[in-house]
């Protein structure tokens, strides 16, 4: 396994590699976990060469946000990858990625707005525009994505559309613990009491497709269900439960083709996403 600390390194990889072998690339932050690894053999499958890039963000973190704290476990995320045969690591610096000056963005308008992105200003903004480099620096035919960022996939689709990148986007579905729980870097954060009250995050949703199931096509009635459902725990503070087009994030009222619910709160002090598509597939 080749560990590229730098564009340039990165850059004289990709050159190495035969035209003919399909290239897929799985974009982290590290603290790599199942969901990560998922992702990491779904590439195998389907790609000759797999690069994994490991790099914290700092675009998509705001002021008051986890930067300085989010866990950086390279030693132990280096060893996993290992085990996985990926071929290339790519760790650059965040000098590397954007250089003393940089004044240059890539943002979706109209969708980096919704969900996240309202109560998180700007958070869309630096995924884009750190996805549109790390694709022009490693040049993948596919790149894979979980869909516990289902916002996040739905924005980096409409981008690599618009901007006729070369790059085909794989959504893979979401890891979860035993008892629901979607797996997550951030989990590391919950205290054992707060990791028993994040479960309420997948109880709400499948009280959404409990309504969904027996009938129910209204959005409103079944986000006040999910609502209920999470409300039945103090240490969850909601930030949002919505049910949206999967493709554009608008607000559905009537479900009656494909609808993401998603559900975003507060458990203690760390901040949770997750979601299910409806019908589930």
């Amino acid at each position: 396994m080749r560990i590229c600390e730098s564009i340039e390194e990165m850059r004289k990889a990709r050159v190495l590699i035969s035209q003919d072998r399909r290239v897929g690339f799985v974009p982290t932050m590290g603290a790599l976990h199942e969901g990560h690894l998922s992702l990491v053999r779904a590439a195998r499958k389907q790609c000759h060469t797999v690069v994994v890039s490991i790099f914290v963000n700092p675009l998509q973190f705001g002021p008051r946000e986890d930067l300085a704290k989010y866990p950086r476990t390279f030693n132990r995320d280096r060893e996993l990858l290992e085990r996985e045969q990926v071929d290339i690591v790519f760790a650059p610096s965040v000098d590397d990625m954007y250089p003393k000056g940089a004044l240059t963005y890539v943002t979706v308008e109209g969708m980096s707005e919704k969900l996240c992105g309202r109560s998180r200003p700007g958070h869309f903004r630096g995924v884009t525009t750190v996805v549109a480099k790390l694709f022009h620096i490693v040049e993948p035919e596919l790149a894979f994505f979980g869909q516990k960022d289902a916002a996040q996939c739905a924005i980096i689709r409409r981008m690599v559309r618009d901007l006729n990148l070369p790059v085909q986007i794989v959504v893979e579905p979401i890891v979860r613990e035993a008892d629901g729980l979607a797996m997550s870097s951030r989990n590391a954060y919950l205290s054992p009491q707060d990791r028993k009250s994040a479960r309420v995050l997948y109880h709400a949703l499948g009280e959404v497709r409990k309504g969904f199931d027996q009938g129910e096509r209204n959005a409103d009635a079944l986000v006040r269900a999910g609502k209920r459902a999470l409300a039945t725990e103090p240490a969850a503070r909601l930030d949002y439960l919505e049910i949206v087009d999967p493709d554009t994030l608008d607000p559905i009222s009537d479900i009656r083709s494909a609808a993401l619910v998603a559900v975003a709160a507060l458990v203690g002090e760390t901040r949770l996403i997750d979601n299910i598509l409806l019908p589930p597939a």
